[in-house]
């Protein structure tokens, strides 16, 4: 499907292309943005749910193929963001979703950025294989 072809094979050939780069250096992050669906399923959407679990388990196996290179490689599994995919849900969904949510409110972009940062930076050099959840507590 289209969903699996985006969000998994994109993600395979997009880090096999980058890797040879950060093999050569023997240093590098990589950083795939899964989802809080991967862990929880969501439904209607067992094709996105599959293709972000895919991409998970990839990249805890890549990190063990590539971490003796100082290349390490982590997902971040955002929840509910405030983008403009998540403006459209109305109100009552809205408030449905948010009841499910310890911090009772969607995340903000900058929160997950923030995080990307994190991990790309010399500080984060022992964390790899590792699925990072920013989601309020949606999912724990």
């Amino acid at each position: 499907s289209d969903v699996v072809n985006v969000h998994l094979t994109g993600a395979f050939k997009i880090t096999k292309t980058i890797l040879k780069f950060m093999l050569k250096k023997r240093w590098g992050r990589v950083i795939n943005i899964t989802s809080a669906s991967a862990s929880l399923g969501n439904k209607g959407q067992s094709n996105y749910a599959a293709a972000k679990s895919g991409v998970e388990a990839f990249s805890r196996s890549l990190a063990k193929e590539v971490g003796s290179r100082s290349i390490t490689v982590n997902c971040i599994a955002p929840g509910f963001i405030e983008t403009d995919m998540t403006e459209e849900i109305d109100g009552t969904a809205r408030d449905n979703i948010i009841a499910q949510i310890p911090l009772s409110r969607f995340g903000r972009p900058d929160e997950i950025a923030q995080f990307v940062k994190y991990l790309i930076s010399e500080e984060a050099s022992y964390i790899t294989g590792q699925t990072i959840h920013i989601n309020g507590g949606l999912y724990m």
